[in-house]
């Protein structure tokens, strides 16, 4: 059974007032997410992302196709109790404390007085909030209010996670424990299933990506399975001759004095890494890592998408 599936999931808006048009948000888009996955749902501003996770949700209904949460149809009453939704924009009521804006949604899961204060206090701790608990939320900054809106998504202690730009509003030490926070979930077997502008997150938490342009479906799979291009080897030496830094100088790509005697040296895929190793051991350096230089998740985005814009002019 998979944890979400699309099947040529399609959604139109009208568009306009006097003579509205139909407007296609959401393109036949077709995707199977496994227990346990991790996928980063990407995409430029206006691809569809926000528009997926709110038919998952049936915030709203699909125009045609059909899409499943756990085996059931999105929106199954059963099913929405195994899952955890933050939208784009979360907005909660701002006369309420934190504390006490989690004990309300735990009781709308059913949780009496003493099993919701408890629930409360456990995801308040888990994405950093402190005695802040007790301030109301109209003193809160966007940083903070998108905790408290993780913490939402959590308090029902959910099997799957819609998260919809998770790490928007939050300063680099946020995004730091927010994706902490994503890995942990992951290896307690949860599927998170969210967006995110910032790419270098997503590939530092994702184990797969699926890219939308246009509301159209360009690119889906494991991120090791995308085809990343190597673009070389880098290679830190430390304890080498200047005479044998001048040789390498003319048969490598660079090599950065970085500090004392340590050196970064740039080889070009077609350079064998093995080689350079090899001979620079005779000489006596000492190395201290050596690893290939993929092109990044956000150089692939950019490639996918551009390749899809150019197909169109053609």
């Amino acid at each position: 059974m998979h944890a979400v599936r699309l099947q040529r999931l399609t959604k139109d808006f009208r568009r306009g007032f006097w003579r509205p048009r139909p407007h296609r948000a959401l393109d036949g888009v077709t995707l199977d997410v496994d227990p346990g996955d991790v996928i980063g749902y990407l995409g430029p501003n206006g691809s569809g992302k926000t528009t997926t996770f709110k038919l998952l949700t049936q915030l709203i209904f699909p125009t045609a196709g059909t899409a499943e949460v756990l085996g059931r149809p999105a929106g199954d009453v059963e099913t929405r109790r195994r899952i955890g939704f933050l939208p784009e924009n979360p907005y909660f009521y701002d006369n309420l404390t934190a504390e006490e804006l989690l004990r309300y949604f735990a009781g709308l899961f059913g949780c009496d007085g003493r099993e919701a204060r408890r629930r409360a206090s456990t995801v308040l701790d888990r994405v950093g909030i402190g005695d802040e608990r007790g301030t109301h939320l109209r003193k809160y900054s966007k940083g903070m209010l998108q905790r408290v809106g993780i913490a939402q998504a959590l308090v029902n202690d959910p099997e799957v996670l819609f998260l919809d730009e998770p790490m928007s509003g939050l300063d680099p030490l946020g995004r730091r424990d927010v994706r902490n926070l994503l890995l942990s979930l992951r290896d307690e077997g949860r599927t998170l299933f969210f967006s995110s502008h910032i790419l270098t997150d997503a590939e530092a938490v994702c184990s797969h990506v699926a890219i939308l342009d246009e509301g159209k479906l360009i690119a889906a799979g494991r991120i090791a399975d995308l085809g990343l291009k190597v673009r070389g080897w880098e290679l830190v030496v430390t304890d080498i001759s200047q005479s044998r830094v001048d040789a390498l100088a003319s048969t490598v790509d660079s090599v950065t004095h970085v500090s004392d005697d340590r050196y970064v040296i740039e080889l070009p895929p077609s350079h064998p890494p093995e080689q350079v190793v090899a001979e620079l051991a005779e000489c006596g350096a000492r190395i201290l890592s050596l690893n290939p230089t993929h092109e990044t998740l956000e150089e692939f985005f950019v490639h996918q998408v551009g390749l899809k814009q150019e197909a169109q002019r053609v």
